[in-house]
């Protein structure tokens, strides 16, 4: 993935289309900004998913992590992992 281009969203409603082109066929992600603040990305669809699943797999980890911590401390209290897992996304 290359530099992300940084347009204002009013550049990025007038060339919408070449934005998109830009982010799927040259890899190049643009940040959009409004009043000069970042406000939102936009990337190819590709990048999309292999970020997510990237976050999903650290997630995954994390929370494995987590559980062989609680279970070598000892299972007084304990929540099954499928719970916990089901919390800590809903708090997110």
């Amino acid at each position: 993935m290359t530099e992300p281009a940084i347009e204002p969203v009013t550049e990025v409603r007038k060339h919408l289309s070449e934005i998109i082109d830009r982010a799927c066929r040259l890899e190049t992600p643009t940040i959009i900004t409004r009043r000069g603040r970042s406000e939102a990305v936009l990337l190819g669809i590709d990048e999309y998913h292999r970020l997510y699943e990237t976050a999903e797999r650290y997630e995954d980890e994390w929370l494995n992590r987590l559980a062989d911590q609680a279970e070598s401390e000892g299972t007084e209290g304990a929540v099954p992992m499928e719970e916990m897992a089901a919390l800590l996304r809903s708090a997110n």
